[in-house]
Order: C-alpha cells, then structure tokens, then sequence
C-alpha cells in the first residue's frame, strides 16, 4: 500500500509592490503633464446678414485688411483710414493698435470689427492681428490692465487682388 502524502496547501501571496512602484511614479508624471496641456479658444463671427437685411446708412463698419503687403485700416463706407506697410519685412502691429485706440477714442460703444484675411497669411500673424484688434497692455495705476478695442472680431476672405493704397494716412 502506498500512502499518499498531502501536500500542504499554501495561498501564494500576491506581490504588488512593483506595481505600486509604477503608480508612484506614474501619477505624479500624469498630473505635471496636465498643467502643460492648455486648450485656448477664440470666439469667431463670421460676416453675413440675414436675407432681405441691410446694414444702416450712418453705421460704421470697421474692416482690417490683412495681406502679405501690410495692414490696411477701411471703414466701408468712407474709405481708407489708414494704410500700414511693412516694418522691416514684418506686418506693422504697433501702428494697427494705435490707429485701433484712436478710433476706439472716436466710437467707443463700438465692439465689432472685420477681419479680411488674404489666401498667403500664415495662422501665427493671423492670431497676432486677431489679438492686437482685441485689446491693448495699458497701465493704470502701477499695474499693467488690458485696455478693449474690438473684442467681436469677424473673419472674411481678402479680395485676391487686394492691393496696399498710397491714401489715408490720417485717422
């Protein structure tokens, strides 16, 4: 007769440690990583009436004309307001935000403005107009604020011959 031993049977344990290991590190790279990841938004509107609509006679419509030969500053119903050529191969901003204050002096309830965007701008200079037609660093009281120009920024397509004109250099 044989005999049969038991074998004593023993619960293995479940070894988590190196599992933890990894959440230790895991966790604080997951949550650095969240503070880097910033989605910002720029609200849009696009140009266009309802049908049968028109705009008034004595409104102003503000148009900025952004093309790679420089900026232009129009007021659709008078005309040119400014015309701003390139600063040493670069788009003229800080001359778009003081033509910008003057008018904004002149109108001040007034909060819209079109953007005509020409087919060769790239998305940076895009954004950087978009930014300078919206508001301005001002100091008020030893503290740096941003000033409003225009905040309901409109996007429209550029005429493709959209061209620089030698008028309206006075706002």
């Amino acid at each position: 007769m044989r005999r049969k031993h038991r074998r004593l049977a023993s619960n293995p344990e479940l070894d988590i440690t190196p599992f933890l290991n990894l959440m230790i590190v895991l966790v604080p790279v997951l949550l650095l990583g969240m503070v880097f990841s910033q989605i910002r938004m720029i609200e849009l509107n696009f140009p266009g009436m309802e049908a049968g609509e028109a705009p008034e006679a004595d409104e102003l419509r503000l148009v900025v004309a952004l093309i790679p030969d420089g900026l232009e500053v129009l007021d659709s119903e008078r005309g040119v307001i400014r015309t701003l050529p390139l600063v040493e191969g670069e788009q003229d901003f800080d001359g778009l935000r003081e033509t910008l204050k003057q008018v904004k002096q002149r109108v001040p309830d007034k909060t819209d403005i079109v953007l005509e965007v020409g087919p060769e701008i790239d998305y940076q200079t895009l954004v950087t107009t978009m930014d300078t037609l919206r508001s301005y660093q001002a100091v008020v009281a030893a503290s740096v604020v941003e000033g409003e120009l225009f905040p309901d920024v409109a996007l429209a397509d550029a005429p493709e011959n959209r061209a620089l004109s030698d008028t309206g250099e006075g706002v």
